[in-house]
């Protein structure tokens, strides 16, 4: 149950966007520019801020009874992102507070998004300091969970955070993919998933009214249904949460974005 307050709250809002991929980095650019030739300071500036943003808020529940929110913006720069996402959730009257900030970037040997590295805190339940790393095409990391340290491999699949997993399976989701793998990082293990694309849905959810839905059903570990919809730029509107005592929701309330 108490996963959900730290895995889901992050993990499912992991679940949005992967935007349109922009060409190239304007921080490689920065960085080719200021060794070519001196540059004004506004150059600078202009050349180092983000190209877009993403910004999702959402509310959460638990068997029906408002628990929390979580807030998650993406910061980009051309395949480089920054993933930022705090939560706040009282569950049978224990608080828990989610913060996490995920580095992550496009792989031209593998064409996926990968995590370059990850650090989370958890205050209040389960609470703790985690930082991740990750090496050879994400199929090494190397975890620190307060202090003790351990690696991890995987042989065929990258390990992601939880927000680089959202934003692989919007970008399979966006090829057409009807079933594939993934793998999160978790603090003391990694966890497989396998994904099944549902046939489409419509739903009225507010305050954007009817939209089709795409149903996206995770199984392993611990089993949720995304939905995603393709009219708001293919985002996540919900995820259903199908515990064995107690079912969750995370349900999108607004939504703001820059990216094009």
């Amino acid at each position: 149950m108490m996963r959900l307050s730290a895995c889901m709250l992050g993990c499912v809002l992991a679940l949005t966007s992967v935007l349109a991929f922009a060409e190239d980095a304007l921080v490689d650019k920065a960085k080719v520019s200021v060794s070519a030739a001196p540059v004004s300071s506004q150059a600078l500036v202009k050349a180092l801020a983000p190209q877009c943003m993403r910004q999702s808020d959402y509310n959460i529940y638990l068997s029906g009874i408002h628990t929390g929110t979580m807030s998650r913006t993406e910061t980009w720069h051309g395949k480089t992102a920054v993933v930022t996402s705090h939560s706040k959730a009282s569950i049978l009257g224990i608080g828990t507070e989610y913060r996490q900030r995920a580095e992550l970037s496009w792989s031209t040997t593998t064409h996926e998004w990968l995590t370059n590295k990850f650090h989370q805190q958890v205050s209040g339940f389960r609470a703790r300091d985690l930082q991740a790393t990750f090496s050879a095409n994400g199929r090494e990391s190397r975890v620190n969970v307060d202090g003790d340290i351990e690696h991890y491999h995987s042989s065929a699949i990258a390990l992601r955070d939880v927000d680089t997993l959202a934003i692989q399976m919007r970008h399979l989701l966006l090829q057409g993919r009807q079933q594939f793998a993934l793998i999160r990082q978790a603090s003391d293990a990694i966890e497989p998933y396998q994904y099944y694309v549902q046939a489409k849905q419509t739903k009225t959810i507010a305050p954007w009214g009817k939209l089709s839905l795409i149903p996206v059903e995770q199984t392993g570990a611990e089993d949720v249904t995304y939905y995603f919809a393709p009219e708001l730029d293919y985002q996540l509107i919900q995820a259903r949460y199908h515990g064995i005592v107690l079912q969750g929701l995370i349900a999108l309330n607004h939504y703001h974005s820059t990216c094009q």
